[in-house]
């Protein structure tokens, strides 16, 4: 089995919008590929020749100049202006990253043998980790989004709604009944509206318990500190004043 040379990892900053709808991105790498100049003048680099012989006509032999290696011989009066005996040159390789809808930060893309070149070997893959930046708004957690929502008294004590801007564009309404009470640091699940399954793009809509969106409704503090049996005792003096 011959030997492959290492893969060439580099990372590819993603935006959470990226990952939620899909996009294309171009990453520029550096990368050793075989001289295209170090090849044996003689054979043209196939380490063989044709030589007519008498009583037999053409037969196949190593050639004689590069000893059946098809590479350009490296002393310093036959060196390679190309690679200077290195047998390798650098040069840039750009990769169209397709970043698909639900893929993860931390996930890997594999191109395989677009990486680095050496005699003798299989060639090398370039890898690109994903790595996403923090979104300002929405927190992603699996397949799950979760965005922080601070209300005021009154709103935690008589409802809320106000309107969300999605990470495609989309606004939708966030409300709750009147009549509900909000405790701090409690949890409202919105279906359908997380983050996309990868590969399974088409099962948004059916993925209820794990295409959820989290709005955590964290409770606005008033200047003085009070326990929970005085919130509720408060909830229920505003309500019999309405």
């Amino acid at each position: 089995m011959s030997r492959q040379e290492k893969s060439i990892v580099r990372s590819l900053m993603v935006s959470l919008r990226d990952l939620y709808c899909g996009t294309s991105k171009k990453l520029s790498v550096s990368r050793n590929v075989i001289c295209s100049k170090c090849s044996c003048s003689g054979c043209k680099g196939s380490g063989v020749k044709l030589v007519k012989v008498y009583y037999y006509g053409l037969v196949v032999q190593p050639c004689n100049e590069c000893r059946g290696t098809g590479e350009r011989e490296t002393m310093s009066n036959n060196c390679c202006p190309g690679c200077k005996g290195d047998k390798v040159v650098q040069e840039k390789k750009i990769v169209e990253v397709h970043v698909e809808q639900g893929m993860k930060n931390g996930q890997m893309i594999t191109f395989p043998g677009e990486g680095n070149q050496a005699p003798k070997t299989d060639s090398g893959d370039i890898v690109v980790v994903l790595v996403q930046w923090s979104h300002p708004k929405f927190q992603r957690m699996g397949d799950n989004l979760a965005v922080e929502h601070t209300l005021s008294l009154t709103e935690a004590l008589s409802g809320f709604q106000f309107a969300l801007t999605h990470l495609d564009g989309r606004k939708f309404l966030i409300e709750t009944n009147p009549v509900e009470i909000v405790k701090p640091d409690s949890y409202k699940t919105v279906n359908d509206e997380g983050m996309p399954v990868h590969k399974k793009p088409d099962m948004k809509g059916k993925l209820e318990d794990l295409r959820n969106e989290e709005i955590k409704i964290k409770q606005a503090q008033a200047p003085e500190v009070y326990d929970e049996d005085d919130y509720m005792h408060r909830a229920a003096e505003m309500c019999s004043q309405q």
